[in-house]
């Protein structure tokens, strides 16, 4: 009896030490800020939103543990990261970054084994900067390999950008393809469908969300249920506003509607980004990341 009593105890503190360690990590989880309520507030002030930096797209791993992030400094923009080590975050460091090109708008494939990112990079990564494309690095041992374009299916002529995807690996991207000449802001939103690792033709998106107007910036919910994106219309409270759309049980889409004054400001909100765990929805706001609770989506259903 008295070795059972013994052997309880030990276990019971075996438990308890497992379970404080699992709540202090948790606590730890993205990059150990205070969590936000309904009201948007910086994200990780001069952390990773600072004064004397532009910072765009962003993206948290599955697990809360990694964070990928898009900056400008001078006109140049680069991917950085920082990650949750035991009990604290590193600096965030430039990982991908180019003497020539620009780098931003990160994003993680669905298995997180690819990092997806635009670019204005030459395909051969020589000579003059062309319009934007989406590219990708392949998570290798000792980081992430070199750019490799995404392919013709997805990449045009014209600009793509910001791109995001569902469970099943349908990437959600606009693109100024169909664009008038000479305009450049006439963006809409496309989705390709993921077939044997291979990227299928696009699909426009109805005009529940595209307009003749500007749509980009695109996040996919990883079921599909809705979408969240910048768009610039005369109803706008800003430069640039985001909009969301539900989908349907016919598999159609709601009429987007404005996000309203809690997110969009007289400046321009874009970079859209909602947490794996559907806890925290995330984007850029005069050039800063802002987050808050998710919850606030339901408001718009």
């Amino acid at each position: 009896m008295k070795f059972i009593t013994i052997k309880a105890f030990f276990l019971f503190l075996i438990l308890s030490i497992s379970g404080y360690t699992q709540n202090n990590e948790e606590s730890l989880l993205y990059l150990d800020q205070k969590p936000p309520g309904l009201q948007p507030v910086v994200f990780a002030p001069s952390i990773i939103s600072k004064p004397s930096e532009s910072e765009f797209g962003s993206v948290f791993s599955k697990d809360g543990k990694e964070f990928f992030y898009g900056v400008v400094i001078n006109g140049k923009s680069e991917i950085r990261y920082t990650r949750l080590v035991k009990d604290s975050w590193t600096t965030p460091e430039t990982i991908i970054s180019d003497s020539n090109f620009g780098l931003n708008d990160p994003f993680l494939s669905p298995d997180e084994n690819r990092l997806y990112y635009i670019s204005d990079r030459s395909i051969k990564g020589k000579g003059d900067k062309k319009d934007h494309d989406i590219w990708y690095s392949k998570k290798r041992p000792y980081g992430w390999s070199k750019p490799i374009n995404a392919g013709a299916n997805i990449n045009s002529a014209g600009n793509e950008y910001y791109m995001s995807f569902t469970n099943n690996g349908t990437m959600y991207f606009s693109s100024n393809v169909l664009s008038e000449k000479n305009n450049d802001h006439d963006f809409d939103i496309y989705a390709s469908k993921q077939i044997n690792g291979e990227f299928q033709k696009p699909e426009k998106l109805s005009d529940a969300i595209n307009t003749k107007s500007y749509e980009a910036d695109v996040f996919v919910a990883p079921d599909e249920s809705y979408v969240i994106f910048c768009a610039i219309r005369k109803e706008g409270l800003g430069r640039g506003d985001l909009y969301i759309s539900f989908k349907n049980e016919d598999d159609s889409w709601t009429t987007a509607k404005n996000m309203g004054a809690s997110i969009n400001t007289k400046g321009h909100e874009l970079c859209p980004f909602v947490t794996k765990d559907g806890k925290y929805f995330f984007y850029t706001s005069n050039q800063d990341i802002y987050w808050v609770d998710a919850f606030i989506i339901n408001q718009y259903r």
